[in-house]
């Protein structure tokens, strides 16, 4: 899976979330859940948690602390994806 894919799993996951429409719909690697998109604290967990499920990969806590933005974010699925 190339990361343009992995962004694009990753969108349809973040979706449901996003309060702010217009971040979402600008999304970018540099897209900020929190500032950006309006994410709140309980609904990123909510995030995590779909992600491991989507990606049949385990997210330790130390990474999900690092998951507050698109880049960051994906560079952890891919790290998870290539342990495989």
């Amino acid at each position: 899976m190339n990361r343009e894919e992995l962004i694009a799993r990753l969108r349809v996951i973040i979706k449901p979330y996003a309060a702010n429409t217009e971040a979402y719909e600008n999304l970018t690697e540099d897209t900020d859940f929190i500032n950006d998109l309006r994410i709140n604290s309980a609904n990123l967990v909510d995030i995590v948690l779909d992600i491991e499920e989507t990606f049949n990969i385990v997210i330790d806590n130390v990474d999900m602390e690092r998951m507050l933005s698109v880049k960051a974010t994906v560079e952890i699925i891919e790290t998870k994806l290539s342990k495989k």
